[in-house]
């Protein structure tokens, strides 16, 4: 398996999130300059993991890490394994990279949040040191 950090948005790139974000959510997933402007961010960074004999991309997160005045912090959005690969180290080995890279850009902590129905998603997490927080997590819907 390999993990790689998204520098240029291809076909293949828009495809796979294509494929894999609606087994995540049910927001539309972005077009190609949508995919674009997120790499674009230097914030962001998209990682995608490889596996198989055909090297396809089986699962994909996104890291933003940025300065508040309290410090650098990160967060941890959008993991999703395909279904198929599911079980196999796949979500591990993109959370750890995550976890390497925001460490390397100066973040103090690294956020994530897991619905409670995503049950083997939340034990990974708890697995590699994610400890589950006391708050209120708001939402405020512009859209509508």
């Amino acid at each position: 398996m390999v993990i790689e950090a998204v520098e240029t948005v291809t076909g293949e790139h828009v495809a796979a999130v294509a494929r894999l974000l609606p087994q995540l959510s049910s927001s539309p997933p972005p077009g190609r300059a949508e995919l674009e402007a997120i790499v674009a961010q230097r914030e962001a960074t998209l990682l995608l993991a490889r596996g198989g004999a055909e090297g396809e991309i089986v699962g994909m997160l996104t890291l933003l890490v940025y300065a508040i005045p309290t410090g650098r912090r990160a967060v941890i959005e959008d993991v999703v394994v395909d279904g198929a690969a599911r079980g196999t180290g796949v979500g591990a080995r993109l959370v750890t990279e995550a976890l390497r890279l925001a460490a390397a850009r100066g973040a103090t902590s690294v956020d994530l949040t897991s619905r409670p129905s995503r049950e083997a998603a939340n034990r990974l997490y708890q697995r590699l040191g994610f400890e589950r927080r006391d708050t209120n997590v708001y939402r405020f819907d512009l859209a509508h």
